[in-house]
């Protein structure tokens, strides 16, 4: 039996990795990546490696075995086909017979476009029959502490998310999640809708981020069509500066306030706070 993680070397799934490896023996957890030069750390310390790609169905031939326990880490490719990668890894792992297959959804009351894809894919999971848990992860205190360059150069905090408040906690965070999951029993075909303890505004992070750097930042906010240009100017294709400004509109209207209470009672710990988030950042 063996503990399978899709996208290991990805941002998410190390913190995955390294949290499952002071749980349980090297030799448990395979580690599915589509360039085994990036896994040479992990095969260092004794991970399996399974080298295999969502676009390449056949890759996925005996990488998953009876009993294993599998975390699927949604794929990145904003406008691609992740329902159908992720289908490829549900239904290798049915073929399998895999005991859990764990999949890191979004929260269920997101109704930004960015949803649309784990909306799809957890239909395709649910319909599998696998045994199964959605991980709803909310966001990620990195989305914004790894992007303090144009924050900082222009000393303004630039959104279309009005009053509304997030949720966020740290990657670590809900690695430790899905490494309870993973570990424990008891979870099978459940749900969890994961944020962090504490709600923010974008105001708020404007001021602690003025706190801490003792620069005036302000928060400036604009509609989603401004925001959308000012990001297809900034060089991302259109289709993805929507999407992203679609989120800033869903957190305008409290969608990604998640107060479950879900992600610290699996971790067994209090979430990571954003203004210390933002310290590591600066420091870095």
């Amino acid at each position: 039996m063996s503990i399978v993680i899709t996208g290991a070397t990805g941002h998410l799934g190390r913190h995955v990795v390294d949290q499952l490896l002071e749980r349980v023996p090297a030799e448990q957890v395979t580690a599915v990546v589509r360039d085994a030069a990036k896994a040479a750390d992990l095969a260092a310390r004794g991970v399996r490696i399974a080298v295999a790609d969502y676009d390449a169905p056949d890759t996925f031939d005996g990488v998953f075995a009876a009993g294993d326990k599998v975390l699927l880490i949604s794929g990145n490719e904003i406008g691609g086909d992740r329902v159908g990668q992720h289908r490829v890894v549900i239904e290798a792992a049915k073929a399998a017979g895999v005991a859990l297959l764990a999949y890191t959804s979004a929260p269920g009351r997101l109704k930004a476009a960015l949803a649309d894809d784990h909306r799809a894919t957890e239909e395709v999971l649910l319909a599998s029959g696998l045994p199964y848990v959605l991980l709803r992860n909310g966001w990620y205190h990195e989305n914004y502490t790894e992007r303090l360059d144009p924050v900082l150069a222009h000393s303004a905090v630039v959104a279309a998310a009005g009053e509304g408040r997030v949720s966020s906690a740290s990657r670590a965070d809900y690695a430790a999640a899905a490494v309870a999951v993973l570990t424990g029993e008891g979870h099978e075909n459940r749900t969890y809708e994961l944020g962090g303890d504490e709600a923010w505004s974008l105001a708020e992070y404007a001021a602690e981020l003025s706190r801490q750097t003792g620069t005036r930042i302000g928060y400036h906010e604009v509609s989603d069509e401004v925001l959308t240009g000012i990001l297809t100017d900034a060089g991302l294709p259109a289709a993805i500066a929507t999407v992203l400004a679609g989120v800033d509109t869903s957190i305008a209207r409290g969608e990604l306030v998640v107060d479950s209470g879900d992600l610290s009672r699996l971790t067994g710990r209090p979430t990571s706070r954003l203004a210390d988030a933002i310290t590591a950042a600066l420091r870095n």
